[in-house]
């Protein structure tokens, strides 16, 4: 068990132990890592998300990473702990992750300034899925979106990792995309920021 802070870690457990839903995943070998999430300064829920480290190892290496603050830059650990969600477009996705500079212009992995798409196995089939954003083939970092609805024509540019795991987690996710934005960037006008994170 990972996290970096709250409830005591036999209590996260034995949470995690009642949810059929985590242990599922877990038996597949899929690790689950959650983002508490606030709007507003306001806690907004949790969002569960399984990442398919049976079809992407290494991507989802790196996002699991970032969120249990495993990564360090030199001697100090980094991740998605207050972070923002920058862009959200209502019915396509919501996109965070910039933990270099918050706006989306950063890039940075656990495996340097960026890695190789590993693979278009996995389609943006439907609302729910977790993809990595980039700038091109090849520009992986920390950055990625979750889909708010089947975005065929991102398959083969961007990898598919994950899923939201649940209809609660989804039910944040979609209060987020209902923030109001501003400006072609999609800037959500109230702060959606991660305001805790970690591994089940």
């Amino acid at each position: 068990l990972r996290r970096l802070e709250g409830d005591g870690p036999v209590q996260v457990a034995l949470k995690t132990m009642e949810d059929p839903a985590v242990m599922d995943a877990i038996n597949r070998g899929n690790p689950v890592v959650f983002f508490d999430i606030t709007i507003g300064g306001v806690p907004s829920g949790r969002i569960r998300i399984e990442l398919f480290k049976d079809e992407t190892p290494k991507t989802a290496e790196n996002f699991r990473q970032m969120c249990t603050g495993e990564f360090l830059r030199g001697t100090t650990p980094s991740g998605y702990l207050k972070t923002p969600f920058h862009r959200v477009i209502k019915e396509f996705m919501i996109q965070g992750g910039d933990i270099l500079k918050g706006d989306g212009t950063g890039c940075i992995s656990i495996y340097g300034e960026a890695f190789d798409d590993e693979n278009f196995n996995l389609r943006h089939s439907g609302p729910g899925l977790l993809s990595m954003a980039n700038s091109g083939p090849n520009t992986n970092g920390s950055q990625f979106f979750i889909t708010l609805a089947e975005t065929r024509w991102l398959d083969g540019k961007h990898v598919v990792f994950g899923k939201v795991l649940d209809a609660t987690s989804m039910m944040v996710v979609h209060k987020i995309e209902n923030i109001n934005t501003e400006g072609a960037e999609n800037r959500p006008k109230l702060p959606v920021l991660v305001s805790q994170c970690g591994e089940l």
